[in-house]
């Protein structure tokens, strides 16, 4: 129910925000009498409000600990498996050499951290994934996961453009995994 009712919801409260706020904008409040100033008291209210709710939606759902132990054990458990019969694919090879690219005092980062390819990009809307707690913050297992599915979908049609998306991925994920967060990374050029 909370599913179906909620963007509308959502939807009217963030036009009657706008429709404030301009309403604010063009016929201003003075400082005239007690209705002047709690209009300009339920104005500011309302945009500090809105500016909270945005920030929360912005933020995302955390995953659940439960959800995120899973994939913990789930890794663990590939990782203590031994290596595939089957030569690595192509992208495989990607990815291998997008890290054998990597200056070396990142490649000693990496030696401790899995990185793996996997096939559910799109159920994360992503190229790549870093799991963990930071190098600094090394409370959680580390994992990078580069998702082939949503790669390939989006630049496997020229391969050298697929080429420079995984190691720009794979950089960016190294990058979380040294700390930097999403903004961080993208002023890096990532």
């Amino acid at each position: 129910m909370r599913e179906a009712i909620g963007p509308p919801l959502r939807a009217a409260a963030l036009i009657t925000f706008i429709t404030g706020l301009v309403f604010l904008l063009v016929n201003p409040p003075s400082f005239g009498g007690l209705g002047d100033l709690l209009s300009l008291l339920v104005g500011a209210l309302a945009i500090v409000l809105v500016t909270a709710w945005v920030t929360v939606a912005l933020i995302g759902k955390e995953e659940p600990e439960p959800e995120f132990q899973r994939r913990v054990d789930r890794s663990e458990a590939l990782a203590s498996l031994p290596p595939p019969d089957q030569p690595p694919s192509e992208f495989d090879e990607l990815v291998m050499q997008a890290l054998d690219d990597l200056p070396e005092r990142f490649r000693e980062v990496l030696e401790r951290t899995p990185v793996t390819v996997s096939a559910r990009g799109h159920e994360h809307r992503a190229y790549g994934h870093y799991v963990g707690g930071t190098i600094a913050r090394d409370i959680y297992p580390d994992r990078i996961v580069i998702y082939q599915d949503t790669l390939e979908r989006d630049f496997g049609h020229d391969p050298e453009l697929l080429r420079a998306q995984v190691e720009r991925t794979v950089r960016h994920e190294l990058a979380h995994h040294l700390g930097w967060d999403e903004r961080g990374v993208r002023d890096l050029g990532l």
